[in-house]
């Protein structure tokens, strides 16, 4: 449609009266959300707070995950979300280092040896790739393709799905995908996190193409202190109460029992994601932060960092959402809440129950 018809089409409905409801809306917005509400079929999105699974002991045995890879295949994801900045969030941060000293270094894959291999910036190597997954069938010298751009666009959990979805027998250095880069895909394919133990792995059972990194650290001079030294030492001070020693030894209770066996997977993440631990964690942590009066400076700038962070998060997961694809989130615990509230304001996004998933039910 022209933009001029567009817009007369816009200015026609801002000059149309609104249904007379017989009371006043003390958010227009809520309007938006009736809508949705009434014509239905918004999208499900599911939230999977997580541990930081690099703590793991190196032999533990992955297929214990098994059961939580069963319960969140029934659910039918369409895409998943981790919690990796993008690929060109990365190109950004190291742009402008000067900015975000030694974030790219900290949490940015390399993907210079996979554009340096295939000859491509990472935006060559991402409109490569959208052009072959238009496709509808992934032969054995396109995943292969696909693993090798993926690394370059700095998406390596994409690339670990891909390569997981080749016949063992086809998975060798080709198209692309020379020998280091099958090593760099092996290697990571060995990292304990989430992303991949949960994420790269789900992806593959499910035939997904992509698992897409949503977190976000464009937002972190919202927090600019003054004078870091002093932050450093007043937010461990913020911080310490006896709650926040309950929570502390509630997790490492939990570790513990995760790592003996005496916990299961499932019932460590049904934990993880209940009502009481996120309680604790927003009480002992940003709350903590918020409700400072001793330094009330350092609370308010660490509020700042995080809020700015989730909402920029959220923001990156609405798109892979876009208008209607069913969406997992695995994210570190602590953001579950905040991911909650932010997807709670979108209208078209029905956040799905976590718990009962977990329950298999």
């Amino acid at each position: 449609m022209p933009l001029l018809s567009i817009l007369a089409l816009a200015a026609a409905a801002v000059a149309a009266p609104l249904p007379d409801t017989g009371e006043q809306v003390a958010d227009p917005v809520s309007i938006v959300d009736a809508a949705a509400q009434t014509r239905g079929d918004r999208t499900p999105v599911l939230v999977l707070g997580s541990a930081h699974l690099s703590s793991l002991p190196k032999d533990f045995d992955r297929t214990r995950f098994d059961p939580l890879l069963d319960r969140l295949a029934k659910w039918a994801p369409e895409a998943i979300a981790v919690e990796g900045l993008s690929g060109p969030q990365c190109d950004y941060l190291r742009e402008y280092a000067f900015v975000y000293t030694d974030t790219a270094e900290t949490y940015c894959p390399d993907a210079g040896p996979a554009r340096e291999a295939l000859g491509l910036s990472g935006a060559q190597a991402e409109e490569e790739a959208l052009a072959l997954l238009e496709a509808p069938v992934r032969e054995p010298p396109t995943r292969r393709r696909l693993a090798a751009l993926f690394l370059a666009m700095g998406e390596p959990e994409s690339a670990i799905a891909q390569w997981w979805q080749l016949p063992e027998a086809e998975r060798y250095a080709g198209d692309g995908l020379t020998p280091d880069l099958v090593a760099t895909i092996e290697k990571q394919s060995g990292k304990s996190s989430e992303s991949v133990i949960i994420g790269s792995r789900l992806a593959a059972r499910r035939g997904l193409d992509r698992v897409y990194r949503v977190d976000d650290h464009t937002g972190d001079r919202a927090g600019r202190v003054a004078d870091e030294e002093a932050y450093g030492k007043e937010l461990p001070e913020i911080w310490n109460s006896p709650a926040l020693d309950e929570r502390i030894a509630r997790m490492n209770a939990e570790s513990a029992a995760l790592n003996d066996g005496s916990m299961d997977v499932v019932a460590y993440y049904r934990s993880l994601n209940s009502p009481e631990a996120q309680r604790l964690a927003m009480a002992t942590d940003f709350g903590a932060a918020a409700g400072s009066t001793r330094y009330p400076a350092t609370g308010r700038a660490y509020l700042a960092y995080w809020e700015t962070r989730n909402l920029r998060m959220v923001a990156n997961l609405r798109e892979v959402i876009g208008p209607g694809t069913r969406t997992l989130a695995i994210v570190g615990a602590s953001h579950v809440p905040y991911y909650d509230r932010y997807l709670g304001m979108t209208s078209d996004v029905a956040i799905a129950d976590t718990q009962a998933v977990l329950a298999g039910n």
